[in-house]
Protein backbone atom coordinates (compact mmCIF):
# COMPACT_ATOMS: atom_id res chain seq x y z
CA UNK A 1 0.00 0.00 0.00
CA UNK A 2 0.94 3.54 -0.93
CA UNK A 3 1.80 6.06 1.36
CA UNK A 4 -0.98 8.20 -0.27
CA UNK A 5 -3.50 5.32 -0.29
CA UNK A 6 -2.47 4.61 3.61
CA UNK A 7 -3.00 8.38 4.44
CA UNK A 8 -6.54 8.41 2.73
CA UNK A 9 -7.96 5.25 4.84
CA UNK A 10 -6.52 7.00 8.02
CA UNK A 11 -8.27 10.12 7.67
CA UNK A 12 -11.60 7.81 6.63
CA UNK A 13 -10.81 6.33 10.29
CA UNK A 14 -9.92 9.43 11.86
CA UNK A 15 -13.06 11.22 10.80
CA UNK A 16 -15.36 8.13 11.65
CA UNK A 17 -13.90 8.44 15.34
CA UNK A 18 -14.39 12.09 15.29
CA UNK A 19 -18.14 11.98 14.89
CA UNK A 20 -18.54 9.44 17.10
CA UNK A 21 -17.30 11.69 20.12
CA UNK A 22 -18.67 14.97 18.64
CA UNK A 23 -22.00 12.66 18.99
CA UNK A 24 -20.90 11.51 22.09
CA UNK A 25 -19.78 14.28 24.05
CA UNK A 26 -23.36 16.00 21.60
CA UNK A 27 -21.15 19.10 20.89
CA UNK A 28 -23.43 18.57 17.62
CA UNK A 29 -26.02 20.50 19.66
CA UNK A 30 -23.50 23.45 20.17
CA UNK A 31 -21.70 23.25 17.19
CA UNK A 32 -24.15 21.79 14.20
CA UNK A 33 -22.48 23.18 11.12
CA UNK A 34 -18.93 22.23 12.13
CA UNK A 35 -20.50 18.53 12.81
CA UNK A 36 -22.30 18.00 9.46
CA UNK A 37 -19.25 19.43 7.93
CA UNK A 38 -17.36 16.31 9.27
CA UNK A 39 -20.21 14.35 8.30
CA UNK A 40 -20.17 15.30 4.80
CA UNK A 41 -15.88 15.09 5.16
CA UNK A 42 -16.78 11.18 5.71
CA UNK A 43 -19.50 10.83 3.20
CA UNK A 44 -17.37 12.76 0.87
CA UNK A 45 -14.35 10.20 0.90
CA UNK A 46 -16.13 7.06 0.83
CA UNK A 47 -18.29 8.31 -2.16
CA UNK A 48 -14.73 9.87 -4.04
CA UNK A 49 -13.37 6.09 -3.42
CA UNK A 50 -16.12 4.59 -4.43
CA UNK A 51 -16.30 6.33 -7.73
CA UNK A 52 -12.64 5.68 -8.20
CA UNK A 53 -12.82 2.34 -7.70
CA UNK A 54 -15.74 1.95 -9.83
CA UNK A 55 -16.44 4.76 -11.93
CA UNK A 56 -13.29 6.72 -12.55
CA UNK A 57 -14.04 8.15 -15.63
CA UNK A 58 -16.35 10.51 -13.60
CA UNK A 59 -14.21 11.34 -11.14
CA UNK A 60 -12.93 14.52 -11.96
CA UNK A 61 -16.77 15.59 -12.30
CA UNK A 62 -17.53 13.73 -8.92
CA UNK A 63 -14.40 16.71 -7.94
CA UNK A 64 -15.98 19.46 -9.33
CA UNK A 65 -19.31 19.03 -7.96
CA UNK A 66 -17.91 18.26 -4.09
CA UNK A 67 -15.86 21.17 -4.23
CA UNK A 68 -18.60 23.94 -3.99
CA UNK A 69 -20.41 22.09 -1.39
CA UNK A 70 -17.53 21.77 0.72
CA UNK A 71 -16.69 25.94 0.18
CA UNK A 72 -20.00 26.51 1.34
CA UNK A 73 -19.78 24.14 4.90
CA UNK A 74 -16.79 25.53 5.33
CA UNK A 75 -18.13 29.26 4.93
CA UNK A 76 -20.92 28.12 7.04
CA UNK A 77 -18.42 26.84 9.79
CA UNK A 78 -16.40 29.89 10.15
CA UNK A 79 -19.94 31.80 10.72
CA UNK A 80 -21.32 29.73 13.14
CA UNK A 81 -17.58 29.81 14.94
CA UNK A 82 -17.78 33.81 15.13
CA UNK A 83 -20.90 33.69 16.34
CA UNK A 84 -20.37 30.95 18.94
CA UNK A 85 -17.62 33.41 20.43
CA UNK A 86 -20.01 35.79 20.54
CA UNK A 87 -22.45 33.93 22.59
CA UNK A 88 -22.39 35.56 26.03
CA UNK A 89 -23.65 39.04 24.69
CA UNK A 90 -25.74 37.65 21.78
CA UNK A 91 -28.84 38.65 23.31
CA UNK A 92 -28.05 41.97 23.37
CA UNK A 93 -27.00 42.40 19.85
CA UNK A 94 -29.80 43.26 17.15
CA UNK A 95 -31.05 40.13 15.11
CA UNK A 96 -29.14 41.40 12.15
CA UNK A 97 -25.86 40.67 13.76
CA UNK A 98 -25.47 37.14 12.43
CA UNK A 99 -25.78 38.51 8.98
CA UNK A 100 -23.08 41.05 9.84
CA UNK A 101 -21.16 38.06 10.95
CA UNK A 102 -21.35 36.39 7.32
CA UNK A 103 -20.64 39.48 5.56
CA UNK A 104 -17.57 40.19 7.61
CA UNK A 105 -16.34 36.41 6.30
CA UNK A 106 -17.29 37.09 3.01
CA UNK A 107 -15.11 40.21 3.27
CA UNK A 108 -12.36 38.43 4.57
CA UNK A 109 -12.67 36.15 1.67
CA UNK A 110 -12.78 38.55 -0.75
CA UNK A 111 -9.56 40.74 0.67
CA UNK A 112 -8.04 36.89 0.20
CA UNK A 113 -8.62 36.35 -2.80
CA UNK A 114 -5.95 37.82 -5.04
CA UNK A 115 -3.29 36.65 -2.83
CA UNK A 116 -4.73 33.13 -3.98
CA UNK A 117 -3.88 34.43 -7.41
CA UNK A 118 0.01 34.03 -6.98
CA UNK A 119 -0.13 30.30 -5.59
CA UNK A 120 -1.96 28.57 -8.38
CA UNK A 121 -0.37 27.09 -11.53
CA UNK A 122 -1.07 29.31 -14.30
CA UNK A 123 -1.15 26.11 -16.50
CA UNK A 124 -4.38 24.46 -15.37
CA UNK A 125 -8.11 25.03 -16.59
CA UNK A 126 -9.53 28.06 -15.90
CA UNK A 127 -12.60 26.23 -14.17
CA UNK A 128 -9.88 24.34 -12.05
CA UNK A 129 -8.09 27.89 -11.17
CA UNK A 130 -10.90 28.90 -9.49
CA UNK A 131 -11.53 26.00 -7.55
CA UNK A 132 -8.22 25.84 -6.57
CA UNK A 133 -8.17 29.95 -5.37
CA UNK A 134 -11.81 29.28 -3.74
CA UNK A 135 -10.25 26.34 -1.75
CA UNK A 136 -7.04 28.40 -0.95
CA UNK A 137 -9.30 31.73 -0.24
CA UNK A 138 -10.83 29.19 2.87
CA UNK A 139 -7.35 28.56 3.74
CA UNK A 140 -6.52 31.62 4.46
CA UNK A 141 -9.50 32.26 6.66
CA UNK A 142 -9.18 29.42 8.61
CA UNK A 143 -5.42 30.69 9.21
CA UNK A 144 -6.78 34.13 10.06
CA UNK A 145 -10.07 32.81 12.28
CA UNK A 146 -7.09 31.16 14.53
CA UNK A 147 -5.00 33.70 14.86
CA UNK A 148 -7.45 36.19 15.49
CA UNK A 149 -9.26 34.02 18.26
CA UNK A 150 -6.04 33.06 19.52
CA UNK A 151 -4.98 36.93 19.85
CA UNK A 152 -8.06 37.76 20.94
CA UNK A 153 -8.47 35.14 23.64
CA UNK A 154 -8.41 37.45 26.37
CA UNK A 155 -10.40 39.69 25.36
CA UNK A 156 -12.99 37.23 24.35
CA UNK A 157 -12.70 35.22 27.55
CA UNK A 158 -11.83 31.85 25.89
CA UNK A 159 -8.74 29.45 26.36
CA UNK A 160 -7.83 25.94 24.50
CA UNK A 161 -10.16 24.17 27.04
CA UNK A 162 -13.47 26.05 25.01
CA UNK A 163 -14.83 24.82 21.83
CA UNK A 164 -14.30 27.19 19.63
CA UNK A 165 -10.86 27.71 20.08
CA UNK A 166 -10.42 24.01 19.80
CA UNK A 167 -11.44 24.15 16.55
CA UNK A 168 -10.43 26.97 15.24
CA UNK A 169 -6.78 25.71 16.65
CA UNK A 170 -7.32 22.52 14.40
CA UNK A 171 -8.28 24.42 11.15
CA UNK A 172 -5.39 26.94 11.76
CA UNK A 173 -2.90 23.48 11.59
CA UNK A 174 -4.41 21.99 8.86
CA UNK A 175 -4.76 25.59 6.79
CA UNK A 176 -1.27 26.42 7.57
CA UNK A 177 0.21 23.03 6.41
CA UNK A 178 -2.04 22.94 2.79
CA UNK A 179 -1.06 26.34 2.48
CA UNK A 180 2.33 25.87 2.27
CA UNK A 181 1.29 22.87 0.50
CA UNK A 182 0.02 25.22 -2.57
CA UNK A 183 3.00 27.38 -2.52
CA UNK A 184 5.51 24.51 -2.73
CA UNK A 185 3.47 23.35 -5.75
CA UNK A 186 4.25 26.48 -7.59
CA UNK A 187 7.92 25.72 -7.78
CA UNK A 188 7.57 21.34 -7.75
CA UNK A 189 8.43 20.58 -11.43
CA UNK A 190 8.52 16.41 -10.42
CA UNK A 191 5.40 14.07 -10.28
CA UNK A 192 7.22 12.58 -7.04
CA UNK A 193 7.95 15.46 -5.18
CA UNK A 194 4.06 16.72 -5.94
CA UNK A 195 2.88 13.66 -4.27
CA UNK A 196 4.77 14.25 -1.38
CA UNK A 197 3.88 17.90 -0.40
CA UNK A 198 0.27 16.21 -0.93
CA UNK A 199 0.73 13.99 1.67
CA UNK A 200 2.47 16.05 4.11
CA UNK A 201 -0.54 18.10 3.81
CA UNK A 202 -3.18 15.01 4.55
CA UNK A 203 -0.92 14.25 7.75
CA UNK A 204 -2.04 17.43 8.46
CA UNK A 205 -5.28 17.03 8.22
CA UNK A 206 -4.99 13.53 10.11
CA UNK A 207 -3.05 15.61 13.21
CA UNK A 208 -6.37 18.03 12.75
CA UNK A 209 -8.63 15.36 13.55
CA UNK A 210 -6.64 13.52 16.39
CA UNK A 211 -6.69 16.56 17.63
CA UNK A 212 -10.32 17.40 17.78
CA UNK A 213 -10.89 13.61 19.49
CA UNK A 214 -8.53 14.27 21.99
CA UNK A 215 -9.90 18.01 22.85
CA UNK A 216 -13.24 17.17 22.49
CA UNK A 217 -12.87 13.63 25.11
CA UNK A 218 -11.52 16.20 27.76
CA UNK A 219 -14.27 18.39 29.74
CA UNK A 220 -15.04 21.88 28.52
CA UNK A 221 -14.16 24.99 30.61
CA UNK A 222 -17.14 26.94 31.80
CA UNK A 223 -17.25 30.38 29.48
CA UNK A 224 -16.84 33.16 31.23
CA UNK A 225 -18.03 36.92 30.81
CA UNK A 226 -15.65 39.01 28.28
CA UNK A 227 -13.71 41.56 29.18
CA UNK A 228 -14.55 44.82 30.21
CA UNK A 229 -12.93 46.37 26.75
CA UNK A 230 -14.62 43.86 24.69
CA UNK A 231 -17.81 44.17 27.03
CA UNK A 232 -18.25 47.75 25.98
CA UNK A 233 -17.31 47.53 22.34
CA UNK A 234 -20.17 44.99 21.64
CA UNK A 235 -23.02 47.31 23.27
CA UNK A 236 -21.46 50.27 21.47
CA UNK A 237 -22.02 48.71 18.53
CA UNK A 238 -25.03 46.75 19.41
CA UNK A 239 -26.78 50.51 20.34
CA UNK A 240 -25.53 52.13 17.04
CA UNK A 241 -27.39 49.21 15.15
CA UNK A 242 -30.71 49.79 16.82
CA UNK A 243 -30.03 53.69 16.58
CA UNK A 244 -29.56 53.18 13.15
CA UNK A 245 -32.82 50.76 12.85
CA UNK A 246 -34.61 53.06 14.64
CA UNK A 247 -33.97 56.35 12.42
CA UNK A 248 -34.56 53.91 9.19
CA UNK A 249 -38.26 52.98 10.52
CA UNK A 250 -38.81 56.58 11.24
CA UNK A 251 -37.78 57.80 7.94
CA UNK A 252 -39.74 54.95 6.56
CA UNK A 253 -42.69 56.04 8.13
CA UNK A 254 -42.45 59.31 7.67
CA UNK A 255 -42.71 58.95 3.59
CA UNK A 256 -46.18 59.57 2.29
Amino acid sequence: MSLDTALFYAGIAVEAAAILVLFRQKITRTLPVFSTYIVFSLLNDLGMLLVRNYFPHSYWTAFEIEKPLDSVLQFGVLVELAWSVLKPYRAALPRSAIGAVAFLVLLAGAAAWPVTGLTVPHNFPAYWRTLMRIDQSFSILRIFTFLGMAGLSQLLAIGWRNRELQVATGLGIYSIASMGAAVLHTHVALSAQFLAIEDLAAASYICSMVYWIWSFLQKEAPRQEFSPKMQNLLLTVAGAARANRVALDDLRKSKP
